[in-house]
């Protein structure tokens, strides 16, 4: 593999006589994998010898020892290459460009994957009250996306604790709970103070419960009020789609995924992160039929598979989509190749919003679901055929987009009232 990128017979010969020589041969293979280009494997083999010599120097003899080395490193590279850097954010740069093929290396090495180097905050309280996420797990069930949730807005009443000095949960009262939910609330949307405030209720009721706190503080913390049917569904025109449409390039790779992308959104309804999970597995060509498994109310759909979006499709896996061995259709096109992420669709849809020139209240995914509903409505289909389609868990989802269906709005206010 090395010889595919380096010409000269001792360059190579001198890559292959570090000790770290294999671990760097893997990692420029799952480079090549990956569709890295060629500019980086030239930049980053440099890097991992000048690496191994580093930890050699430094005492490492195998690969774990010589992970702990990694900062030590970055820190070294950045003293030799960013003298000149006068902005931290610049300084920063040249660090990361030697510690993150590193650390990709070591971690192929270690764990046989490349995996994201972001790392999830850990539960704050662990010392103090054990045994609240196997209790939020088991007794009340709950998945680990709506655990990590918990962990994110607990980890900020734990940081707001800490600038207050307060060392213990037996220190909190109502009047520190109800001065920091005043502090973090206007960060929030309406729904993520109500979320708020839910998670540290549930959260106190189990210290009181395993008497880490002597009374119930629950109470303290008050639960905006919130009407149901509140808000008006953020759907755009269709003429506002064949707008967004017609801002994709489908000429590139990229743009054939994105148009796909759209499509699925746009004409099923579909969730952010149904589109991402989908996989080829779940399209039945011979029966033209797209099936949505996993939703969110606990159940799978299927659909028929619309001409338009599976000539999308198509387009997209002939001319578009990597070669892998994973099922998902939808990936990242540039390195390294890994399936997107419904945050990644729900960029998308935003960015091709504003392309279009189309104003719309935070633009995302959902936006283009509401706009398949209120399609729906106005070809005045029944609100319980619509959920279905779109995959409610209850009829109440559904009842919102009563309130938009201008059409049969307008005959009420034109008519006498007689109906009502």
């Amino acid at each position: 593999m090395l010889e595919r990128y380096f010409v000269k017979p001792s360059t190579v010969d001198r890559i292959r006589g570090s000790w770290l020589a294999p671990e760097i041969e893997r990692y420029v293979e799952w480079m090549a994998l990956q569709g890295y280009a060629i500019r980086n494997v030239y930049r980053r083999v440099p890097i991992l010898c000048q690496f191994a010599e580093f930890a050699k120097v430094h005492g490492s003899a195998d690969l774990k020892s010589a992970a702990s080395q990694i900062e030590e490193f970055a820190s070294h590279w950045l003293a030799s290459h960013g003298s000149h850097c006068r902005v931290p954010a610049a300084r920063s740069k040249i660090a990361e460009e030697a510690r993150n093929p590193v650390r990709q290396m070591l971690r192929l090495a270690l764990e046989g994957r490349v995996t994201a180097a972001r790392t999830r905050k850990a539960f704050p309280f662990e010392d103090q009250a054990p045994g609240f996420l196997q209790y939020l797990r088991g007794e009340r069930g709950l998945r680990e996306a709506t655990i990590y949730q918990y962990v994110h807005r607990l980890n900020g009443l734990a940081d707001y604790l800490n600038r207050l000095g307060v060392k213990s949960l037996t220190e909190l009262s109502p009047a520190l709970l109800a001065a920091f939910v005043v502090d973090t609330a206007p960060k929030l949307a309406r729904t993520g103070k109500r979320d708020l405030c839910g998670v540290i209720r549930v959260f106190l009721r189990f210290c009181h419960r395993q008497q880490v706190i002597a009374k119930d503080l629950s109470g303290a913390v008050e639960m905006p009020q919130e009407y149901r049917l509140a808000d008006v569904p953020r759907s755009i025109t269709w003429d506002e789609v064949r707008r967004m449409l017609e801002a994709v390039d489908r000429r590139t790779a990229l743009g054939r995924r994105d148009y796909a992308v759209l499509l699925l959104l746009v004409t099923y309804g579909l969730r952010a992160h149904e589109v991402a999970k989908l996989t080829l597995d779940d399209i039945d060509w011979k029966r033209e039929r797209l099936q949505i498994p996993e939703r969110k109310a606990g159940h799978w759909t299927a659909y028929p598979l619309a001409h338009v979006v599976a000539e999308a499709l198509i387009e997209y896996l002939r001319s578009g989509r990597p070669q892998t061995e994973d099922r998902h259709i939808f990936f990242r096109v540039l390195a390294p190749r890994s399936p997107i992420t419904n945050g990644a669709v729900s960029a998308t849809v935003a960015a091709y919003l504003r392309k279009a020139g189309v104003q719309v209240r935070r633009p995302g995914a959902h936006t283009l679901r509401h706009t398949c509903v209120q399609r729906l409505i106005d070809a005045e289909f029944p609100l319980k055929t619509i959920g279905d389609y779109v995959g409610h868990r209850s009829p109440q989802s559904t009842e919102i987009y009563s309130k938009v269906a201008i059409a049969a709005l307008r005959e009420v206010a034109m008519g006498d009232g007689e109906k009502l």
